[in-house]
């Protein structure tokens, strides 16, 4: 691992906001980073990558990379990036069933459709931000060492890449 990337693997928190706010919508999803050998078959390696993004004008962006993609990690790391009062917006993956405890929850249920025709209610701005992101992250980069390329991809988009890169200088 380079020094930069180690740097920005152990600074990680440092790049990161808290995103929304009282009634701000927060769409929250995870993905899977991965590499196939010799580009074929099954994923043999990979990282998951939680994300969550506002619904505003600015489009805020958070991506964290997770180990354990269960109740409590995702439970912990979206309390400590999401305003109080916020609504948050999710499919059902068994992940977020508590946060219905500490914020207003809602959910889509995507084996039935993506825009949930009752409600409204959607992820497809976190879905469409994956594709961004996953241009923006190389192929060789989606392994453990995912942490630079996914601050410089939020840096991006939460407009502060130039701020971001003065800590190298």
């Amino acid at each position: 691992m380079s020094n930069v990337n180690l740097y920005v693997k152990n600074n990680y928190n440092r790049f990161l906001d808290t995103i929304g706010g009282p009634g701000i919508v927060v769409e929250i999803d995870e993905t899977k980073f991965g590499r196939r050998k010799y580009n074929r078959g099954h994923v043999v390696e990979g990282v998951w990558v939680l994300g969550m993004v506002e619904r505003t004008a600015d489009r805020r962006l958070v991506l964290i990379p997770v180990e354990k993609r269960d109740r409590n990690t995702l439970l912990a790391l979206i309390k400590r990036h999401v305003a109080p009062g916020s609504i948050i917006y999710t499919d059902l993956w068994r992940g977020y069933t508590n946060l219905s405890k500490h914020f207003v929850h809602n959910t889509v249920n995507h084996s039935k459709w993506f825009v949930d025709e009752e409600t409204g209610i959607h992820t497809n701005t976190i879905e469409g931000n994956w594709s961004y992101v996953k241009q923006n992250v190389y192929k060789k980069w989606r392994t453990k060492n995912i942490w630079l390329p996914l601050a410089i991809v939020m840096a991006k988009r939460n407009g502060c890449l130039e701020e971001f890169l003065m800590n190298f200088l």
